[in-house]
């Protein structure tokens, strides 16, 4: 069995720790007079060599030893450089063969670093670069390869429909490993010919596929337009249908009724991956009622959470192991897991369930809309004209879905007016004509929500308590969980049973006075500080204006510290991009786009009953999700002054 090769992978890989000593060996071999073999003999010599120069030597060399091996690895510099800029088109093919995997990044460094791809012409040296076994993928990581043998490599690229691949990852993919350039050649027809051989390929990927269907459409710099979306879109559907044809695949979702004999308002159970939920009829009938029915689908359907931060987007937090890394997402994804995808199941169904029920009594969900501007907000905060006007009983789903999509944005429209001059100015609403930015929506309040200052000190907190990547969640098979947090709340566990390689992070935390170490246990150091933590990392943001008085002590503190941020909007900068998935293209573009499709009236003409009932359903669950906001910021604004009047 072949030795494992040195590798440098950088200081922030645990590699680079353990063979410190192998460089230093081989630094020294070299320096009593090894020669230089063969390529892969100074390729690893060049690591050896950036070991030492970017300061990783044994502990216990003496000084007179470190100058010794900083003399060495200088020499050893120069004999690499030596090896291969004596490469030319006569000696490749002999000196550049038998070059191990973990090798061919840095082969194609050293050969464009000494300047061999300018003496070699591509017919020399792309040939023998491929019976190395260096793909493609691995040329088109090096600059200096891709720049010297642009239109060899655009014609390497074009000639397998395989390759789209790679493109279709450069160009869409959020989470590349590497970066990749393509050819300058390479034009924007030439990329969307590449993308339809392969959207009919035998083995085209879902993948893929899905990542061209929600490309942004650019015709002339990526060559997506939107029949090639449609074409990727159509394919993948077939492949999906054959897919589940063979295998069913794991049931999830969610289903709902209503009970008659039921006393507890909600009575909810999981089966594998479905929510089964009764509803209680007694309790529905007598919640008939305009503010009961808005606060059913925030307490009873959990729209939103103790401090009105809606539960409906997609949170990164959420997603298992195999969604965050194993899974292709395009630049422009909303990035969702099967959590979000049942929790937006059962929201919809909620709508459905309450729209029903509702017109069995001869009311209308959008009446209680309507109730809630032109005299809910009136009668309770004294906030007048307000004006909401609900869709006509007789109108088609599409009639009621474009209508209520105008209604919306028009309240939102007045709230920002309202939020910043307090009151709404009909003339200027009326001239307003721009597209609603959700991210941008004022609010009442001056201090609204923290969010984590994304510096080193509080996503190191965040990580080390809430991964489940970190290395501080286990200590034995009997003692673990999924993050530090989880392990120290549900266990009794003492300093001394962290591992030695723990202690460290363990350390900082008890430092920083996020832990606390008291003899007999290691604890959260600070509630109210710790449910901030969470916050940030369950809901990508904290309510301040809903924490008690120890609760915004520690804010406050934690702003001071350089770890938080306060804003003041009516959303958070997560609810915004939930808004902005499902109705338009402003920040993603695999969302249903309900916004643009209906008001631009380029939706899908359906046929039947059921036709543009779903947009309907969404488009009534986001407004109702406003209204909750909405009610929280007028509540809270009026709280705050309340409580200020009592300073007075």
């Amino acid at each position: 069995m072949a030795r494992r090769r040195l590798r440098y992978y950088g200081s922030g890989d645990f590699s680079t720790y353990w063979q410190v000593d192998d460089a230093a060996s081989i630094l020294r071999a070299f320096g009593r007079g090894a020669p230089l073999v063969d390529a892969t003999h100074a390729i690893e010599l060049y690591n050896a060599h950036r070991f030492q120069d970017s300061g990783f030597v044994p502990v216990s060399t003496t000084e007179a030893e470190r100058t010794a091996l900083a003399e060495e690895s200088a020499r050893a510099r120069i004999a690499v450089a030596r090896f291969f800029t004596e490469v030319d088109e006569s000696n490749v093919r002999d000196r550049i063969q038998g070059i191990p995997r973990e090798y061919h990044s840095d082969v194609l460094t050293l050969l464009g670093n000494n300047r061999a791809f300018e003496r070699c012409s591509a017919e020399v040296m792309l040939p023998v670069l491929v019976d190395n076994d260096i793909h493609l993928s691995e040329m088109l990581s090096n600059k200096t390869l891709v720049r010297t043998y642009d239109l060899n490599l655009r014609e390497l690229l074009l000639n397998d429909s395989k390759n789209a691949e790679l493109l279709i990852r450069q160009l869409f993919s959020k989470d590349r490993r590497k970066t990749r350039y393509l050819p300058r050649s390479l034009t924007a027809a030439d990329s969307r010919a590449l993308m339809a051989r392969y959207i009919q390929a035998t083995d085209a990927n879902s993948h893929y596929l899905r990542l061209i269907e929600t490309a942004p459409i650019s015709e002339k710099v990526t060559g997506v337009d939107a029949r090639l979306k449609l074409e990727a879109r159509r394919r993948r559907d077939r492949e999906t249908e054959a897919i589940f044809k063979q295998n069913p695949g794991i049931k999830s979702g969610a289903e709902l009724r209503i009970v008659d004999d039921q006393e507890e308002p909600v009575v909810s159970r999981l089966d594998g991956m479905v929510v089964h939920s009764s509803y209680s009829r007694a309790w529905l009938e007598k919640t008939t009622d305009n503010p009961s029915v808005l606060n059913n689908f925030q307490y009873l359907f959990e729209f939103a959470n103790e401090n009105a931060l809606l539960l409906l987007p997609s949170h990164q937090a959420e997603l298992g192991v195999f969604e965050r890394f194993m899974m292709t997402t395009g630049q422009t994804d909303y990035h969702v897991g099967a959590a979000y995808r049942v929790r937006d199941i059962m929201s919809t169904l909620q709508t459905q369930l309450v729209l029903n029920f509702l017109e069995s009594k001869d009311v209308e969900l959008e009446s209680v809309v309507s109730w809630f501007f032109h005299d809910y907000l009136p009668g309770e905060f004294g906030a007048r004209g307000f004006s909401f006007r609900a869709s006509a009983r007789s109108s088609s789903f599409l009639e009621k879905t474009r209508h209520l999509l105008v209604e919306m944005e028009s309240v939102v429209r007045q709230f920002a007016l309202y939020a910043e001059d307090g009151g709404i100015d009909r003339e200027l609403l009326g001239i307003a004509s721009d597209n609603v930015r959700y991210h941008q929506i004022p609010s009442l309040l001056d201090s609204k929500y923290l969010y984590s200052s994304n510096t080193p000190e509080i996503e190191g907190i965040l990580y080390a308590l809430f991964s489940d990547q970190s290395a501080m969640n286990y200590i034995s098979e009997d003692l673990q969980a999924d993050d530090l947090a989880t392990l120290l709340l549900r266990n009794r566990v003492t300093y001394d049973q962290f591992e030695e390689h723990q202690r460290p992070t363990l350390d900082q935390l008890i430092g920083l006075g996020v832990l606390l170490n008291s003899g007999n246990r290691v604890q959260i150091g600070n509630a109210p500080q710790f449910l901030i933590l969470r916050s940030l990392v369950s809901n990508e943001a904290a309510s301040y204006v809903h924490l008690t008085d120890r609760g915004r002590a520690a804010a406050d503190e934690m702003v001071d510290r350089g770890w938080l941020r306060l804003a003041a909007t009516l959303l958070t900068t997560a609810e915004a991009g939930y808004f902005n998935y499902q109705l338009n293209k402003s920040q993603f573009h695999n969302g249903p786009e309900i916004r643009n499709k209906y008001l631009h009236g380029s939706q899908a003409d359906l046929d039947g009953p059921g036709a543009h009932f779903e947009a309907y359903i969404t488009t009534l669950k986001l407004t109702i999700a406003l209204i909750i906001k909405i009610n929280d910021d007028f509540a809270s604004a009026a709280m705050l002054m309340g409580s200020e009047e009592q300073d007075l």
